[in-house]
């Protein structure tokens, strides 16, 4: 993560945000959005397009502060083009109204940062990762932090201890995301 000061920093918080796949939960009113298909659901087609989005959503009021500068914007595109990085994104009316990107290895899924344009467009790509994710068979969601946002998904904070095995397990997995 950058710092703002041109530093790149790793993070591993302790306890450790996951979205529990088996428990996901989402408002029935966003389930009818997710019925009506509000909106057209895409996988890395504008994979570029999700990242900048972010980035711009991340930042502060006084349009500074994002932790995703060049060189890490520059470090998603290369886990990308090698088939690691991916995005959902949801389109309406042709254009990008919301998304989220993030790192899939063996059964894992390391969600990174979302954004909208329209409202409940980032909540029906989470609830259609959610979906990729079971029907593929991942285990690990892992979100680093619960947001009052994720938390009404049942994100959950975990142990590292809990979080180690999870993710031991998860890469014990041989899962696709593409495709």
């Amino acid at each position: 993560m950058a710092v703002g000061d041109g530093t790149i920093r790793w993070f591993s918080p302790d306890p450790r945000g996951v979205i529990p796949l088996d428990t996901f939960h989402i408002s029935r009113r966003l389930a009818r959005v997710v019925r009506r298909g509000a909106f057209e659901i895409a996988i890395d087609r504008g994979f570029d397009a999700v990242i900048r989005a972010c980035a711009e959503a991340e930042r502060d009021d006084d349009g500074t502060g994002t932790w995703i500068d060049a060189e890490i914007y520059a470090s998603y595109i290369a886990l990308h083009r090698a088939g690691y990085a991916h995005s959902v994104e949801t389109w309406q009316d042709g254009r990008l109204a919301g998304g989220l990107y993030g790192v899939a290895i063996a059964g894992a899924f390391f969600g990174e940062s979302m954004f909208h344009h329209v409202t409940d467009a980032s909540k029906v790509a989470l609830a259609a990762l959610v979906d990729r994710l079971r029907h593929r068979g991942y285990v690990l969601l892992d979100t680093q932090w619960v947001t009052p946002h994720l938390a009404q998904f049942g994100a959950i904070e975990i142990p590292r201890r809990r979080y180690l095995q999870l993710l031991g397990e998860a890469l014990e997995k041989s899962c696709s995301f593409a495709g």
